[in-house]
């Protein structure tokens, strides 16, 4: 049987177990570099499944509107508060600010009778703010987005539907 001496059980060139300082910092460093990039990709990411409800919306609403134009061959309720009743018909909306549709609220402006036509505008709500989405009854979208949405989104495309950031 071998006994072992005291003094090689606590050797001083063995290391205390833990992080020092440096690696912490170092690692603390690495975390911040990482979130730094990760917030803003993940922010857009969100923000551009939230638009899809507004140009989905606004698609489904036009969609709507020519459907009851076949039909009725006008825009506007024939009898307006009575069925049937156009996808514009206020007495429809369950707010007074419009068909909420995610994060948006979709609003409708009709042309007269004598000359038919409509605009559809999506405004956002929430973490959309900023964001308006139009179509009108020829096929026409466009764009606005200012403050306080994001910088990166920010533009004005006049022919098109902005559905990633800063490009139309």
């Amino acid at each position: 049987m071998k006994i072992r001496s005291l003094t090689s059980r606590g050797s001083a060139s063995r290391r205390a177990g833990g992080f020092t300082l440096i690696e912490l910092m170092i690692a603390m460093a690495i975390l911040a570099i990482l979130s730094a990039i990760a917030y803003p990709n993940y922010r857009n990411y969100v923000l551009r499944g939230q638009v899809v409800s507004a140009t989905n919306g606004l698609s489904a609403v036009s969609a709507n509107m020519e459907r009851y134009f076949q039909d009725n061959r006008q825009y506007n309720s024939v009898n307006p508060g009575q069925p049937p009743a156009s996808p514009c018909d206020p007495a429809l909306y369950p707010t007074a600010l419009g068909i909420p549709y995610g994060t948006f609220n979709i609003t409708c402006v009709l042309n007269t009778p004598t000359n038919p036509g409509f605009i559809l505008t999506a405004k956002g709500t929430g973490q959309t703010l900023g964001f308006t989405y139009t179509l009108d009854q020829t096929g026409a979208q466009a764009t606005s987005v200012a403050s306080p949405a994001p910088a990166a989104w920010i533009i004005t495309c006049t022919s098109t539907w902005e559905i990633k950031a800063g490009t139309c």
